[in-house]
């Protein structure tokens, strides 16, 4: 059984060590600010939540019909262990589409093709008409990720799209020009769908 701690999200409410968790294991440049995180506790308080147990830190946004996953980082010593896999089993207990970010596999970072195969084990599809790319706010770098999602129904591509340049809005781009000093890069220039071939 999944145990997990539910941060209660408030005015003044700390960071624990939960953040250092996360920037210990991802890049700056798929990172928030300290504030970021704090302004969409606060703001969006009841929609983007944090989930945190001793092995794992979950973080996402909640709306009426999907989650988005933010950020999912169980602890080296405890991954291959299954608790990835109940941390996604106790989000898709609420029945709705999960949409997340997943780096493409590179042979720079061993463990791309490991976490695509976690997440396809898990049952999550590849949004393969989804074309998904950015540049990091502060480090100017581009970020290219591919969408992947989980539905206890049929979606299609265009409605994770359409839900996905809404989480661009909502969280990835909320307050940018107070946060980082800049306006943040149209969704047109982020999200795009492309047309897909087939022989």
């Amino acid at each position: 059984m999944l145990k997990y701690q539910k941060k209660i999200q408030a005015e003044g409410y700390c960071m624990s060590d939960w953040y250092t968790r996360l920037t210990e294991y991802f890049p700056e440049k798929e990172m928030k600010s300290k504030k970021h995180f704090e302004i969409l506790f606060q703001e969006k308080k009841g929609m983007y939540q944090l989930l945190e147990g001793p092995d794992y830190v979950l973080v996402y946004f909640e709306q009426s019909d999907y989650i988005f996953i933010d950020f999912i980082l169980v602890g080296g010593g405890s991954r291959g262990k299954g608790i990835g896999s109940m941390v996604l089993d106790h989000l898709k207990k609420e029945g709705k589409a999960i949409i997340l970010e997943v780096e493409p596999a590179t042979v720079k970072d061993p463990d791309s093709e490991k976490r695509i195969r976690f997440y396809e084990m898990n049952d999550f599809l590849k949004m393969n008409s989804i074309q998904y790319e950015r540049i990091h706010m502060v480090t100017n770098e581009l970020n290219k990720m591919d969408i992947f999602c989980w539905s206890p129904v049929h979606r299609t591509e265009q409605w994770v799209y359409d839900k996905m340049k809404a989480v661009y809005d909502e969280v990835h781009a909320f307050k940018a020009r107070e946060l980082y000093g800049r306006n943040p890069q149209p969704v047109s220039d982020v999200l795009w769908m492309r047309e897909l071939i087939y022989s």
